[in-house]
């Protein structure tokens, strides 16, 4: 979501190499002294949360040892390397790539993203969403796993080091770039990165707000032909863009069941009660042109003005923080046009 959990040989190993170096380094350093001393100074100059002694001096070779460093997860306290290199990421790629992160495996419904596709070249498959192969990702030699599926932790960190951050935990786009900047040691290209987001969410709201009266109301929903969904502001299809970057609302009536379990599912009897002013629909086989000629919807205030706004599960099911910057900008322009 082996390398991963170091057994208690390999500890065993990792600290007998340093003393056979520093032993190496005492014997050739009348010799060797200044190449030891700018090489040292290189070494310096990487960063590195392992601790020392202050008075013990590194030998040169040992900069080359791995790093761990203990994070603290849902699982418990998890050592995990300070700066990996082989990630596998089943949930959060947006925030991996907004970070500079490409992951050397994801699963293929995240691969197919349409905000960051093309950044995700020559990442290997590693099986379905949810349920990612084992098999797939071992041969991958991954040194940390990302997944939001904690069913899935005892497999996984028997592969390698497993962080499991459960769906919804991270309730926004700064909470989530915030964490795993920390997680990665990548703080100032998160705080970079939503400074940026920060700048154009405040643009897009600005200019729905010019034209959308405040007290207009919201519905997120789904067609699915059989069921009809609803959903809050933190379970994709539009949400997080109406919600939290627009500042929109839910009907009155709704909101509170809305946002507390971020989903329901819904018959045509009550579609009306769970139908805002403006209406968000994820639909991979209707267009807005449908549901106007369609009796129970086209009775609806929101489908009669014009106020549906209809798109393919393909471009609203993401909800990364790079989807959610675009969606929001796409939305602007449709309420402002």
């Amino acid at each position: 979501m082996s390398n991963l959990q170091r057994n208690s040989k390999k500890r065993t190993r990792w600290l007998a190499l340093p003393l056979l170096l520093i032993l190496t380094v005492v014997a050739s350093a009348c010799g060797n002294s200044n190449s030891a001393r700018n090489t040292a100074g290189e070494t310096n100059s990487i960063a590195t949360t392992t601790q020392m002694p202050a008075e013990t001096s590194l030998p040169t070779a040992t900069a080359s040892l791995p790093e761990f460093k203990t994070v603290t997860t849902v699982n418990g306290e998890i050592e995990i390397p300070t700066q990996p290199k082989r990630i596998v990421a089943e949930e959060y790629l947006g925030s991996l790539i907004a970070l500079g992160t490409i992951p050397v495996g994801a699963p293929g419904l995240t691969l197919q993203n349409m905000y960051f596709k093309e950044a995700l070249i020559g990442v290997q498959d590693t099986g379905e969403y949810g349920k990612m192969s084992p098999e797939a990702i071992i041969t991958l030699s991954p040194d940390l796993i990302i997944s939001g599926q904690a069913e899935s932790y005892e497999t996984l960190s028997k592969i390698a080091p497993t962080i499991i951050v459960p769906y919804g935990d991270l309730k926004d786009a700064h909470e989530e770039l915030t964490y795993f900047g920390n997680l990665l040691g990548k703080e100032a290209e998160a705080k970079a990165w939503l400074s940026e987001y920060d700048q154009r969410i405040a643009v897009a709201k600005a200019k729905v707000d010019k034209v959308i009266p405040a007290d207009a109301t919201f519905s997120i929903m789904e067609d699915g032909g059989k069921s009809i969904w609803v959903y809050g502001d933190n379970f994709g299809r539009g949400g997080q863009p109406v919600y939290q970057a627009l500042g929109r609302k839910p009907p009155s009536a709704i909101a509170a069941e809305i946002m507390e379990k971020q989903w329901a599912e819904i018959s045509t009897e009550t579609l009306a009660k769970y139908a805002g002013d403006y209406i968000i629909m994820t639909s991979n086989t209707l267009t807005a042109e449908d549901y106007k000629t369609t009796a129970i919807w086209s009775s609806l205030p929101a489908v009669k003005n014009g106020h549906l706004y209809v798109w393919k599960e393909e471009r609203s099911w993401y909800y990364d923080p790079i989807a959610v910057l675009s969606q929001t900008e796409e939305l602007a322009d449709w309420l402002t046009q």
